[in-house]
């Protein structure tokens, strides 16, 4: 029988976290065996400069500032190859909201990337980038998708979600988008063809409820669509943010691990985030209903400006994996399983 709001809301806030890691572990296994997924990719930030200036975020410097930078087009396909170098199939392409730069610079960047490695998959740009350059090109959101997608664009990560409650968004990042435009992006994209994963930061401060109302909000939008191949938690890093405060606890972020593969009954994969967590909590989470652990991630500088950094191999991760009895797997961006160890 599927959870209500109020029944996950309830289990959030008083379940007993060993029940719930065993029901959602259940659940995992029902869908996946003993399987457990990784990719090989690369976060490039190709820009630190922002206008959105978010209270949480550690990594972004407003324009003109002497430490701003975006990286030359060189460079950016120099990182594609090693990625490729390396055994990655996947890069996701981030940044700060850059006042300066059009459309066109975008899919410039889009068709260099897949002329030069036709088999990295560009897996990029978040909800909050893409209605940015809507309006600055003065356009709709659909031609922005499919301009970029014919450029090269294959599916969208599910960053700037944080939590899908505007009362929460308008404490963090008053200038990022609200929750509305979020699900008007991602819906568009899905309605295009191209598909994305979900994500939620927790630790804001937000109370259960609100945890949830972003779950039912990703679990409505995926029932029209079916767009949504996973769904991602991790915990707000607070170190070097304006909003400072301190680091919800890791048992916080298992209970809400596992609620969250008992309430997405309509979204296949749950990852598990060694990146905030470090890997051994990251390991736990294969007990909490996660079937993913996400990205060897070859670079990665959004976290680490916070303070928060753990390193990861293929190696490691496979030892991981197995450490907590499961099989590893190396994946694609489809969640298509490419070799098993």
């Amino acid at each position: 029988m599927r959870l209500s709001a109020e029944e996950a809301a309830e289990l959030l806030a008083h379940g007993d976290l060993i029940a719930l890691g065993r029901a959602a572990n259940a659940e995992r296994a029902r869908r996946f065996g003993d399987t457990v997924t990784f990719i090989v990719d690369r976060n490039i930030n190709y820009t630190n400069i922002c206008v959105n200036e978010c209270r949480f975020c550690a990594f972004y410097t407003k324009p003109g500032a002497a430490d701003g930078y975006l990286l030359p087009m060189e460079e950016i396909l120099e990182k594609v190859g090693e990625t490729a170098a390396s055994g990655g199939t996947q890069v996701m392409i981030q940044g700060g909201i850059h006042p300066d730069l059009p459309l066109s610079y975008y899919e410039n960047m889009l068709r260099a990337i897949r002329d030069a490695y036709p088999s990295i998959v560009i897996h990029s740009f978040t909800a909050t980038e893409i209605l940015y350059f809507a309006e600055k090109e003065g356009i709709s959101v659909e031609e922005t998708l499919r301009r970029l997608q014919d450029a090269g664009l294959a599916s969208l990560p599910g960053g700037g979600a944080e939590i899908l409650v505007d009362r929460v968004r308008r404490l963090i990042a008053p200038k990022k988008i609200m929750t509305e435009d979020w699900l008007r992006v991602m819906r568009t994209a899905h309605k295009i063809g191209m598909a994305s994963t979900a994500t939620m930061v927790v630790g804001f401060g937000e109370t259960p409820a609100e945890r949830v109302e972003h779950m039912e909000h990703i679990r409505r939008l995926q029932e029209e669509t079916g767009g949504f191949r996973a769904f991602i938690t991790w915990t707000f890093q607070p170190g070097n943010t304006a909003l400072g405060g301190e680091k919800t606890s890791s048992w916080d972020y298992m209970r809400t691990l596992a609620i969250t593969r008992l309430y997405m009954d309509n979204v296949a994969h749950i990852q598990g985030s060694w990146v905030t967590q470090g890997e051994r909590i990251g390991q736990l989470t294969l007990g909490f209903g996660a079937d993913d652990l996400g990205s060897i991630m070859l670079e990665e500088n959004v976290v680490r400006a916070a303070g928060t950094a753990y390193n990861m191999s293929i190696r490691k991760m496979i030892e991981l994996i197995r450490g907590a009895g499961r099989e590893p797997a190396q994946r694609d961006t489809r969640y298509r399983v490419i070799r098993r160890f």
